[in-house]
């Protein structure tokens, strides 16, 4: 059974019908994520557990005989165009740079593209820290790929790599690797462990007894790249200021609480506040991983809740916004734990749910969100789902 041939594919072929003529031969899929727990750890070598969600951007494409690329984004509802031969970053059509860059980092690894005709469309919210941006560049890698007749020659890991390379080099965002890793490696009803040092990944079983619901504050996050940059620097001072007596280490990684409380004194309040939060939040993550093992989902939320009072009063990337939406989530009788996810300040929270208990803490979220901030909020229930994926499409 087609995973990737339902209602929304159907109406891309139809949009490729209208726009290029004739038919697509190719379905690809870059899957949006959740952070279940691990914030800030990426950039500090440590570990991180996303799960993929059903919310993707997907590809309809035709390869071409040239080196042309033509393409049409329903949501943005305008078509763009570039060559491989001259691929140059177009600053007024900023979502056409994550597939010139995709583009752009697949032939440095020596594969040789072909033209395509594609229309691509996404359901993954935009600007909402569920990498809509990975997903883009996920499903172009998989599009460029299957229409070169190269499916199969990159390994997943490789192809999450090259595309890290393209937003970080071609697009000039200086993001981890774990939301291209969990857009091209997750798995239904699996959350993936990612070590962000060795890039090992081990896929992780959700417990049938789990579910999640996604409250997306609709928040400005315009504060978001500037603290994100501070806390990068708070965290390397801190490791500076560790390695004379722990010589040891190259990372926040490397560092656990109880080395970080020996040396506390040398640490300036907020590089101390800044550490904590990282060193602890790796810990809470494998504890995470072998309480999900376990079967312990009052554990998994314990963690959850103490990774947002992490992030909050330690790490100051909360916000009034998330905090209301996390209080919301909290106030329902069937919620394990809420915790922000992504960089903060604005964006989504994520609950793990008993199941059943999903509408009543949507209603809740409803109810009490707007209240508190003047805001209409999203709300998305979800498993757990597959990564990327390619098919052809055997199209009448």
């Amino acid at each position: 059974m087609s995973t990737l041939t339902d209602e929304r594919t159907t109406e891309l072929i139809e949009q490729f019908q209208q726009h290029f003529g004739g038919a697509p031969t190719y379905v690809s899929r870059g899957a949006g994520r959740v952070n279940l727990i691990g914030e800030h750890t990426d950039y500090n070598d440590g570990f991180v557990l996303p799960v993929a969600l059903k919310r993707d951007v997907r590809f309809v494409l035709r390869p071409r005989a040239d080196r042309q690329v033509r393409l049409f984004s329903v949501e943005f509802g305008e078509s763009g165009a570039f060559d491989l031969d001259n691929l140059r970053y177009i600053p007024e059509q900023l979502w056409i740079n994550y597939i010139q860059g995709m583009a752009q980092s697949l032939e440095q690894e020596g594969i040789r593209l072909t033209g395509i005709d594609a229309v691509f469309s996404g359901n993954v919210p935009r600007a909402s820290g569920l990498s809509s941006s990975a997903a883009l560049e996920i499903a172009s890698a998989h599009a460029f790929l299957a229409a070169a007749g190269q499916t199969g020659v990159l390994s997943g890991p490789r192809i999450a790599q090259l595309a890290q390379r393209a937003e970080n080099h071609f697009v000039g965002v200086n993001c981890g690797i774990m939301d291209q890793f969990i857009s091209e490696l997750g798995r239904e009803n699996h959350a993936l462990l990612i070590d962000c040092r060795s890039l090992e990944y081990t896929l992780v079983p959700m417990p049938e007894d789990a579910a999640l619901v996604i409250g997306n504050t609709r928040a400005s996050r315009s504060l978001a790249s500037s603290a994100y940059n501070e806390r990068r620097a708070e965290c390397e001072q801190g490791v500076a200021l560790l390695q004379p007596v722990l010589p040891g280490i190259r990372a926040l990684r490397d560092v656990t609480s109880a080395q970080l409380e020996a040396h506390r004194a040398l640490l300036p309040e907020n590089v101390y506040l800044r550490c904590r939060h990282v060193v602890s939040e790796n810990e809470r993550v494998l504890q995470t991983v072998a309480a999900l093992q376990a079967g312990d989902l009052v554990r998994v939320g314990q963690l959850m809740n103490a990774s947002h009072d992490s992030l909050r009063d330690d790490y100051l990337v909360s916000s009034p916004a998330l905090d209301a939406m996390v209080g919301a989530m909290r106030s329902v009788e069937g919620c394990y734990g809420a915790r922000l996810t992504g960089a903060g300040f604005g964006g989504c929270a994520v609950a793990l749910v008993k199941p059943g208990y999903e509408q009543a803490m949507a209603d809740a979220i409803f109810e009490h969100y707007p209240k508190a901030t003047n805001i209409w909020p999203e709300v998305y229930m979800t498993k757990a789902a597959d990564g990327a994926g390619v098919e052809q499409l055997l199209l009448a």
